[in-house]
């Protein structure tokens, strides 16, 4: 659902907005009560697209609330139209934000002003513990010599996700992190980190070798076929490893609510008592694992963050 707008064309952002939401709530009506025989089972995919995919409201109880309220002009960058409209997953991409700097920074001012011999109380003990757990086991344990610098960036990337993920389980239903396009960029940024990392680390020469490898003690003769062969591989490995960490996270986001939504469209489908029974305890299941994937997956993606920064400084 997306559209090129411009700040001078507001009437028309208005108009494709009421259409947007007229559209939708015929959907809603069509998948309701009005429809004696229930809801269409060939219909079920785009139920539950229509709450998945990203879009200019954000429905809640009944309410189709617009994101695109505050609108900005597009622009062309490298051949694509760049909209900077807000989306419903951008907003809780902010509201992510927003979490992690309420939180931590005046965390980090008591931190400074209490007593170093004392010890934190309530949520920053708890909090305090999580840190350190971070800071010994996945930062130092991984990284090395220098770890501590990088522990803001791997603490930063795990509750930016983890809170994006819990957020995707509230009555929204909005997970920004089941949008490609979100764990894209959050690998790209893990990819820069840490290539910057080991070209600061290696220096230019150092850095060069890990995509030019040549095994030690190879004869002469070989060292430019194994150059041949080794830097292709060498490379690829590089631009995989965001990758997996874009697919994973998107997958398992991705596959979880969509479990939920396939269970709970069920009660639309056969409009049974004894279906919306059986549906709601399997979407309830299925919502409290969802919590642990929450958990896991922000870890997930951090572990192997700090190890792909831990072995390129270290490389070869």
């Amino acid at each position: 659902m997306s559209r090129v707008i411009g700040l001078q064309d507001a009437s028309t952002a208005s108009e494709s907005y009421a259409q947007d939401a007229a559209q939708y709530g015929a959907q809603s009506a069509e998948y309701g009560a009005e429809s004696s025989s229930g809801l269409p089972f060939d219909e079920l995919p785009g139920f539950i697209e229509s709450h998945i995919a990203d879009g200019s409201y954000i429905e809640f109880f009944g309410l189709n609330i617009p994101t695109d309220v505050v609108q900005f002009p597009s622009f062309e960058l490298l051949g694509a139209t760049i909209d900077l409209t807000p989306t419903r997953h951008l907003v809780f991409m902010l509201f992510a934000a927003f979490l992690c700097i309420g939180i931590f920074v005046p965390m980090a001012k008591a931190a400074r002003q209490r007593d170093p011999e004392k010890a934190p109380s309530g949520f920053s003990n708890a909090m305090e513990a999580v840190i350190l757990y971070f800071r010994d086991n996945v930062v130092r344990a991984n990284i090395g010599h220098g770890a501590d610098g990088y522990t803001p960036f791997i603490l930063t990337i795990f509750f930016f996700i983890l809170f994006m993920n819990l957020l995707g389980l509230t009555p929204f239903g909005i997970t920004a992190t089941a949008n490609l396009s979100v764990t894209a960029v959050l690998a790209i940024i893990a990819f820069l980190a840490t290539e910057i990392s080991g070209f600061r680390a290696l220096g230019p020469a150092g850095y060069a070798k890990t995509i030019f490898f040549i095994p030690p003690g190879l004869p002469g003769y070989m060292k430019p076929i194994m150059l041949v062969l080794l830097a292709p591989v060498e490379f690829l490995g590089k631009l995989t490893k965001p990758f997996a960490l874009a697919i994973r996270l998107f997958a398992n986001m991705m596959a979880g609510h969509t479990l939920v939504l396939a269970v709970m469209g069920l009660i639309f489908v056969y409009q049974s008592f004894y279906v919306a029974g059986a549906s709601v305890l399997i979407a309830s299941t299925i919502m409290i694992l969802e919590v642990f994937v929450a958990f896991l997956q922000a870890f997930i993606f951090t572990m192997l963050t700090a190890v792909f920064i831990g072995l390129i400084r270290h490389a070869h």
